[in-house]
């Protein structure tokens, strides 16, 4: 069975003309199209069940668009999820009416600014928005405001604490949202502290919060400054810890590591730390034993004083401050495996959770005391 005559007559004239988009509103049977005149619509006159009617649609938008009726072909749906479609497709792909395509073009790489705007009016939800704020052309572009607005709006009724996280993280890239909006999403992370991580992640060196340096920075930012100036990784990362901004890192995790409220939070807390100890990684060893770290940790401040290299030159510059380059060693090398070997046993939640993680979370926070004194 065909279309209505008279939807197959209005919906050829509407692909007659130049448009940029498609969507259609199954309960109201609806189809909407985009152009550069403004948007028109198409109420549909189904001559069967809705179901059947709205695939003999996508049918015909596909034998237009793509050429053949097939529709947005299932086989692509996997790899259009991991951005592999070609950028040339990306603007008929936004045409089918099929919402997975449009899941497909907000994944694509290299998405521009133009292409997102039609993406965004074709289908509107928070992880659209994520996906296209992750490429820097559309997060630069006309468009990085307006996602960022809308997940900023959402934020709220975000139910999964990597979602929250994730929106965090991109919103605060750079010219999308206001100093306010800044600080009234900081002050949430007092009721629920997957915020605090999202500014973990985006702008760990520029949290909100108040914090004041160590009693040490400016003795180490002196006796540093040749080592530094050189581009010594273990004196730039030892003054970045010890200054303000530093400090106020590790009091937000440690804020976090008091109370994470479930495993998500707590693998995105030790995947912001690895991002921020990045420079000093000379390996891609990551480690499921905080034993291990400690005993290297050791083991590497004993070989590298014998030798005399980058850890050995800060040693010698400023002695006093071994324990403190001992623990930002131990903090170099956490990352999301410590926790695999617990929460592959279990996925308690609360104060479960928080008790078998102590073989964790209080060598962390001792290393952060250690930094912190």
């Amino acid at each position: 069975m065909e279309l209505s005559a008279e939807d197959a007559l209005r919906i050829n004239v509407l692909l007659a003309s130049p448009i940029e988009a498609v969507r259609i509103d199954e309960s109201s049977m609806t189809l909407y199209a985009l152009s550069e005149k403004g948007e028109a619509r198409v109420k549909l006159n189904p001559n069967c069940r809705d179901e059947s009617y709205l695939r003999r649609v996508r049918e015909a938008l596909s034998s237009h668009v793509l050429g053949s009726p097939g529709g947005y072909p299932v086989y692509l749906k996997r790899w259009t999820r991991m951005g592999q479609t070609r950028h040339g497709m990306l603007e008929s792909l936004l045409l089918l009416g099929e919402p997975e395509a449009v899941v497909a073009v907000v994944n694509a790489s290299g998405i521009s600014s133009e292409i997102a705007r039609r993406a965004w009016w074709a289908s509107q939800s928070a992880e659209n928005a994520r996906c296209m704020l992750r490429q820097k052309p559309v997060a630069e572009g006309e468009m990085g405001a307006i996602l960022a607005d809308f997940l900023v709006e959402f934020l709220p009724f975000e139910e999964e604490a990597k979602d929250v996280i994730a929106s965090v993280r991109l919103v605060l890239q750079p010219g999308l949202i206001s100093a306010e909006s800044r600080r009234k999403i900081w002050e949430r992370g007092r009721h629920k502290n997957a915020y605090y991580v999202g500014f973990l992640h985006g702008t760990p060196d520029e949290l909100p919060g108040k914090s004041t340096p160590h009693p040490a920075w400016e003795q180490a930012r002196s006796r540093l400054a040749g080592l530094r100036g050189s581009d010594n990784p273990y004196a730039i990362q030892l003054c970045r810890l010890l200054s303000a901004k530093g400090q106020g890192f590790l009091a937000t995790v440690e804020e976090v590591i008091r109370k994470p409220s479930n495993q998500d939070v707590v693998v995105e807390l030790l995947l912001a730390i690895a991002a921020y100890f990045g420079p000093l990684r000379m390996n891609s060893c990551r480690h499921e034993d905080m034993e291990a770290i400690l005993h290297g940790a050791d083991e590497d401040l004993a070989a590298y004083r014998a030798r005399g290299n980058a850890i050995g030159d800060v040693l010698a510059a400023i002695p006093e401050l071994e324990q403190q380059l001992r623990a930002m060693l131990v903090l170099a090398n956490v990352d999301e495996p410590l926790v695999n070997p617990i929460f592959s046993r279990t996925d308690a939640i609360g104060s479960v959770m928080h008790k078998k993680l102590k073989p964790v979370s209080e060598p962390l926070q001792e290393q952060i005391n250690i930094l912190r004194k």
